[in-house]
């Protein structure tokens, strides 16, 4: 037999195997969400060593994102939904020809109880495994109508769990509230935690005087940083009212927000109101998020207690900076990693608690950021652990890679 037929063979034996070589994620679209920049992490950190997976990325919202560009340059496919949801059956009619026209052999959906319907457009096709991934706790749902979203959500949940092949949580806390009591399947319902790039932390170097120069801010400025959406959920007036309250105990104190939202407004408003104005500074959404944890004094994340967070993203990787932390009960403990940088208080206690909470912690002598990365590297928020526990959910840790059946023959 020829080296030619040899690997056509490969190639041959390769592909009718039942392991999946093409997936289809269905997400908003490639921007700022958490869920977005760790799928595309996760994506360019595989590329390397499963680049026979083909990734396509189909975008709800239609419209183009500031990843778009880095996945393109990997050699993944995006595909812009022509229509709105709120467009239902055009919308799911695209969809469904979608998936048809494109064999793809796993669908791996991003939009928790919105997931149902992507199931439902998959309905009959033959597609080897049907994954829903839950990341949030809100239960929210694209329409301003409540008595749309509690008409809809059960139903929702329900083709979820019965259509689905698998549920994915990035928490304990996330997948045991969308099972609400059905017991899960140790190989059907599954945890995936995010992986946390560990390359923009090690990069990280000491630079407070240039971080508050550039900010505006003294050079002896004591930072507390609030990173996240600006919505009612994530609570950063708090943020505020808990600056006004720690200034007579530490009078460097400056309050800096990164993120954007319905609520960023109110957040300047509150500041005047409270005379602290000068006293914050709004970055909006920045690529730099490392740099400014690694610089800052302390990480403040007063998130509403109920309902929980889905993880806390923004917290892992704060404990990869090192940053010490004040959070509420808001967040699950599958976020901990280093518990020497977690401190928790209930919102109910009010900013004036917070503030005397937030004063003892600035007396306390920091760990090494080193040591607190590695501590995040090497724990199940890898992002080598990531990939190769999505790859477990794919069962592709056994296929060959053409490229090396290739260099063989």
């Amino acid at each position: 037999m020829s080296s030619a037929e040899n690997c056509q063979k490969q190639r041959s034996g390769a592909s009718a195997r039942t392991t999946p070589h093409r997936v289809l994620h269905i997400v908003e679209n490639l921007d700022r969400g958490a869920v977005e920049n760790w799928l595309v992490r996760t994506f360019v950190e595989s590329r390397q060593q499963f680049p026979s997976l083909e990734w396509t990325f189909y975008c709800t919202l239609g419209r183009p994102g500031k990843l778009d560009t880095i996945v393109r340059e990997h050699g993944g496919r995006i595909i812009y939904a022509p229509v709105g949801i709120a467009r239902t059956v055009k919308f799911l009619r695209h969809l469904r020809n979608t998936l048809r026209m494109g064999n793809y052999d796993i669908l791996h959906c991003h939009h928790d109880f919105m997931s149902g319907l992507y199931l439902l457009a998959a309905w009959g096709l033959p597609i080897k495994k049907r994954l829903v991934h839950i990341h949030n706790t809100d239960e929210a749902l694209p329409t301003p109508s409540v008595f749309k979203r509690r008409l809809a959500l059960e139903p929702l949940r329900q083709c979820c769990l019965h259509l689905a092949d698998g549920i994915v949580g990035i928490s304990g806390h996330v997948l045991q509230q969308f099972m609400r009591g059905r017991q899960r399947g140790p190989s059907r319902d599954q945890l995936l935690y995010y992986g946390v790039d560990p390359k923009p932390f090690r990069k990280c170097k000491p630079q407070r005087d240039a971080l508050r120069g550039e900010l505006g801010l003294p050079s002896d400025a004591t930072v507390l940083l609030f990173v996240g959406r600006m919505t009612p959920l994530k609570n950063p007036t708090f943020v505020v009212e808990m600056l006004a309250s720690i200034l007579p105990h530490v009078p460097s104190a400056y309050a800096v927000f990164v993120g954007s939202g319905d609520l960023s407004d109110l957040v300047e408003l509150e500041a005047q109101s409270l005379g602290v104005k000068e006293r914050i500074r709004m970055l909006g959404w920045r690529d730099d998020t490392a740099e400014l944890m690694a610089n800052s004094d302390l990480f403040v994340f007063p998130r509403l207690e109920h309902p929980k967070e889905g993880l806390g993203l923004v917290v892992v990787e704060a404990q990869a900076a090192g940053l010490p932390m004040l959070l509420s009960p808001g967040i699950p403990e599958d976020a901990v990693v280093v518990p020497e940088l977690f401190n928790t208080l209930p919102l109910s206690l009010g900013p004036g608690k917070w503030a005397e909470k937030a004063t003892g912690i600035l007396s306390q002598e920091r760990i090494k950021q080193t040591r607190a990365l590695e501590r995040v590297a090497g724990s199940r928020f890898s992002m080598t652990r990531s990939v190769h526990d999505l790859m477990q959910l794919y069962n592709f840790s056994d296929v060959p890679d053409p490229i090396r059946s290739e260099m063989v023959a």
